[in-house]
């Protein structure tokens, strides 16, 4: 009875057994493998260990750590196998990424990791931990673009497993290594990125080279590498027998090729840009012969100059097999030579061709993509065939018109033309390219009338450029729907008929609108605002009207990040009315914006605040009125604050001390008022224009305002200044210098108004070379500083109209840059300096209206300013362009002779025996009273000490003013 009780309950067990193993081997629903509590412990300590902003790891809670975003598990022993930790590609704008200053220790306890992906986050400049060596599972590891500072730790040579690590970094962070001996543990490895890693200096680089034959993939781009790191030859049988991809780019090899090349048998990519510099010719012939199986080679800006290089390369034969050859960026002339027939992609461009497209490019059958822009090829566009899907000429002298027969290339993809000098029409069989995604005929000189007949067949189209092009006008039918979805269209400059294109409402995919200047007038229609947001938009300098309620708003088709890509919006130079709408708050990611130039009236929008990216605000030359807004000083990004020529008042906000990054602020013809706040300079150090032109501030000069090193223009002219100008506005070192500053981007029209020559001028493509300081028509007093003659960099100066006095600075003529000086309107005495001659760029002067004497001087540069009212109200000037001559009197009292030149000798032994004498009886007679007097003599000591302070504050400004005459003279 036992025995059957124990047979039965065997039989059981094995059935049981056995249903459970079809369960789990035929996979059981609903049922997932736990991980193990170390591991989930782990990873909760990681996650508790960085900043998780955009909450990439909200899904981590709960016990089940292998259900957990981002995580994976081995379905059979539960262990976590892989971490997918990437941040975004562009997390300034995504904000999608992990933030941490050191790399939690705990991921070590995770022994069984075999793919470990942390690339793209913001580790803040630590150094990479040395715990990752103790991983030996991991196949795995990419550490790319995460901010990992310092020396790579050797402890990952433990990785034996390893078949992919990624280490590349930033090329602005200090990624570095000390030895390269570690890279021999990886004996597995078949890809390796060290891009951006500082290898120079670095012990035993080539082993990088010759101990890793497993390695099918090496990139090394900008590393510092040179000849000498690549060692002498080695063991072939361990060099880079394997390898088919190898990126060199950006390094510093010169002369002969190294060793390393010899045994490259499989390899097919092959780019060494911008690192060798290929002499002499054959040394570059000869190592092309040692990889027959090269595919792809890309030798751009590396020095390659002979023409006969051009004439040989179809000649060899261990080039039969490339496809993609890329020579551009070198200083390659002459005409483009023929090439073996298997070439597919030619790259030439950036170079120095020469003469016109040769009829021999119709042997190259194969020839799918041909790059000759940037050159100086003449000539007409000639009839190709084949299998051309990509074809640049852009930036060329090519001229002609656009052939017919460009409709043979029936596989064309993309077509650039731009910047040549082609006229004529475009001929409508380029709508018969059904494959075209990208047009671009933009800057040359062709004409006539752009119809639906021109686009029939291009249903693939994305990007369309035809700017520049005055004597073009694009005229379609309102009820015309075209058969593309466009991502970018840029007419400007362009005619385009009919009022806004009616055809872009069906454009549903838009990044980029470009439509200024294009004879656009009447209202943006109503369904624009239907349409989902379009980050950059150009309409200016049309005559469009109405509100801008209208503008596109809707986000149908918006995700997260879009919002967060680069957004501008340019809509100056039309005639917009009424206020600015709130829909324009919903761009969240709008960076540059500008309004200027309209009829907008009413108050900055509350919700400005929103927009937090904001780079460039322009809102100039409108009816705006109102405070400047408080939030405004916490948009951290602005660099550009354009609120000039409106009606806004009231004093500036404090909060404009947090705009630490600021460039420009123009807040000239306002009615603002109050003191200029000492922050600028304190807080605001990095500003290049300061114009508060045509206000009521008053005070004084802030001495803070020197700080701003980097200033340009300083324009504070027409307010109620007091007090005196600030000697250190001689330190202004970016007054010193003429550098050219660089404008925004395509669509900005940074531009100013100063008073130069005169006469109001306003700068706008040339702003960046004006460097002027307009301290006029305020109240100030006191000397003109000798210092600001320091400013050699000053184009013009421009202190009129106030109560200056004191002499002209002798060291006038310091100012060698100088085109424009008006000192008119104060209180300035002396002479005019003789240096005021040297200034050969002046081309205007005003000193008229002061209490200036003697001879004017002459020069060269001032010859040729004979206008007398230069000089008008001075009543003792003299000499020409004046009508007054000077007079012999008149000459000697420039350079007056010392008093006692004037006395003769018998006067002058009386004078000083009488001072003599004088001197003895004065001094006893006081000594005998303070000897007999105490009293006396306490309080003759402190009248004494008294008077001495006036005496000595009196002498030291006489003296002051005698050394400005004598500079004078």
């Amino acid at each position: 009875m036992g025995n059957q009780w124990g047979l039965g309950l065997h039989i059981g067990f094995v059935i049981i057994f056995l249903v459970a193993t079809t369960y789990i081997c035929l996979g059981a629903p609903n049922t997932t493998v736990a991980c193990f509590a170390n591991e989930r412990l782990a990873l909760l300590k990681f996650k508790h260990s960085v900043r998780d902003s955009s909450n990439m790891l909200s899904s981590w809670v709960g016990n089940d750590c292998c259900s957990w975003d981002r995580v994976m598990c081995n379905d059979v022993t539960g262990h976590v196998e892989s971490l997918l930790l990437r941040g975004s590609d562009d997390h300034f704008y995504s904000h999608k990424f992990l933030q941490g200053k050191e790399l939690s220790t705990s991921i070590g306890d995770l022994r069984h990791l075999k793919y470990l992906d942390m690339s793209r986050n913001d580790h803040q400049g630590s150094q990479i931990p040395k715990f990752i060596g103790s991983l030996k599972q991991l196949t795995y590891l990419n550490l790319s673009y995460a901010y990992f500072s310092g020396i790579i730790p050797h402890h990952i040579g433990n990785l034996s497993n390893l078949q992919h690590l990624d280490l590349s970094s930033h090329y602005y962070i200090n990624l570095m290594v000390d030895d390269m001996t570690w890279i021999s543990g990886l004996s597995s490895l078949e890809h390796l990125d060290l891009s951006n890693v500082f290898l120079n200096g670095a012990k035993n680089i080539d082993m990088v080279f010759y101990m890793i034959p497993s390695l099918k993939e090496l990139i090394m781009p900008r590393c510092g590498l040179s000849n000498a790191d690549l060692g002498p030859l080695r063991n072939s049988s361990t060099s880079l027998s394997n390898i088919n991809h190898l990126d060199l780019s950006e390094n510093s090899f010169k002369g002969h090729l190294p060793n390393i090349f010899l045994n490259m048998t499989s390899l097919l990519f092959l780019d060494l840009s911008s690192s060798f510099d290929f002499t002499p010719t054959w040394n570059f012939l000869n190592f092309l012969s040692l990889i027959p199986s090269l595919l792809e080679l890309r030798l751009s800006n590396c020095n390659l100059k002979e023409t006969y290089l051009y004439h040989t390369l179809h000649n060899f034969t261990t080039l039969s097999n490339i496809q993609h050859l890329d020579l551009s960026y070198n200083e390659l002339m002459g005409p483009i030579p023929t090439f073996h027939r298997n070439l597919t992609k030619l790259y030439l461009s950036c170079n120095f061709l020469n003469g016109s497209l040769p009829e021999s490019l119709e042997e190259l059958r194969l020839l799918k993509v041909l790059d000759v822009s940037d050159n100086q090829l003449t000539g007409p566009i000639p009839t190709y065939h084949g299998k051309l899907t990509e074809l640049y000429l852009s930036d060329n002298k090519l001229n002609g018109s656009i052939p017919e027969s460009i409709r043979r290339l029936a596989a064309l993809t993309d077509l650039y033309l731009s910047n040549n000098q082609l006229s004529g029409t475009i001929p409508v069989s380029i709508g018969q390219l059904s494959k075209l995604r990208s047009l671009d005929v933009s800057n040359n000189s062709l004409e006539g009338v752009v119809s639906e007949s021109h686009f029939a067949n291009l249903s693939m189209l994305e990007d369309l450029n035809a700017s520049y092009n005055s004597k073009l006008t694009f005229n379609v039918s309102d009820e015309w729907l075209p058969p593309f979805q466009l991502i970018t269209v840029n007419l400007r400059s362009c005619k385009i008929a009919n009022g806004f294109p009616q055809w872009l409402r069906n454009q549903r995919k838009l990044n980029r609108l470009e439509l200024s200047n294009a004879t656009i007038s009447g209202v943006l229609p109503r369904w624009l605002r239907k349409m989902p947001i379009i980050p950059f938009i150009n309409l200016s300098h049309n005559n469009l009207s109405g509100t801008l309620t209208n503008l596109p708003s809707g986000d149908t088709n918006i995700d997260e990040d879009s919002y967060y890509i680069l957004q501008e919006l340019y809509l100056q130079n039309n005639i917009f009315n009424e206020s600015i709408p709130r829909s324009l708050c919903k761009r969240v990611g709008l960076r540059y914006l500008d309004l200027s130039r309209n009829r907008l009236s009413g108050k900055i929008p509350k919700c400005f605040k929103n927009l937090q990216n904001l780079i460039f605000m322009k809102l100039s030359s409108n009816g705006l009125s109102g405070v400047i807004p408080s939030f405004i000083g916490h948009m951290p990004s602005l660099l550009s604050l354009n609120l000039n020529d409106n009606n806004f008042s009231g004093e500036l906000p404090v909060e404009f001390w947090n705009l630490s990054t600021l460039w420009i602020l123009d807040l000239g013809d306002n009615a603002f008022y109050g003191k200029i706040p000492e922050w600028i300079g304190e807080k605001v150090k990095f500003m290049i224009v300061f114009r508060l032109h045509n206000n009521n501030f008053s005070g004084e000069i802030p001495r803070s305002l020197c700080k701003n090193a980097g200033l340009k223009i300083l324009d504070v002219a027409h307010n109620n200044l007091t007090g005196t100008i600030p000697h250190c506005l001689g330190e202004l070192q970016g007054m010193v210098n003429n550098d050219i500053f660089f404008d925004f981007v395509d669509g900005t029209e940074e531009g100013f108004i100063q008073v130069m020559k005169g006469i109001s001028l306003e700068y706008t493509n040339t702003w960046s070379f004006v460097t002027n300081m307009d301290l006029s028509s305020n109240k100030l007093v006191g000397d003109i500083p000798v210092e600001i003659t320091e400013l050699y960099g000053l184009v013009g100066l421009n202190l009129s109209n106030n109560h200056l006095s004191g002499g002209i600075p002798v060291s006038i003529g310091n100012m060698a840059s100088l085109n424009s000086l008006d000192l008119s309107g104060n209180e300035l005495d002396g002479l005019i300096p003789p240096s005021i001659a040297a200034l050969t760029f002046l081309s205007h002067l005003n000193l008229s209206n002061n209490n200036l004497s003697g001879r004017i001087p002459t020069g060269s540069q001032l010859q040729t300013l004979i206008d007398p009212t230069i000089y008008a109200g001075n009543k003792d000037l003299c000499g020409a362009p004046l009508p007054k001559n000077c007079s012999n009197h008149e000459v000697l009292t420039t350079t007056p002779k010392k008093k006692y030149e004037a006395l003769d000798e018998p006067n002058k032994v009386w004078f000083y025996v009488d001072i003599i004498c004088g001197f003895v009886t004065g001094f006893w007679g006081v000594i005998v009273v303070l000897i007999l007097k105490k009293q006396w003599r306490r309080k003759l000591f402190i009248f004494a000490e008294e008077s001495m302070d006036k005496i000595h504050v009196a002498v030291m400004v006489r003296v002051n003013k005698m050394k400005r005459g004598r500079g004078a003279m």
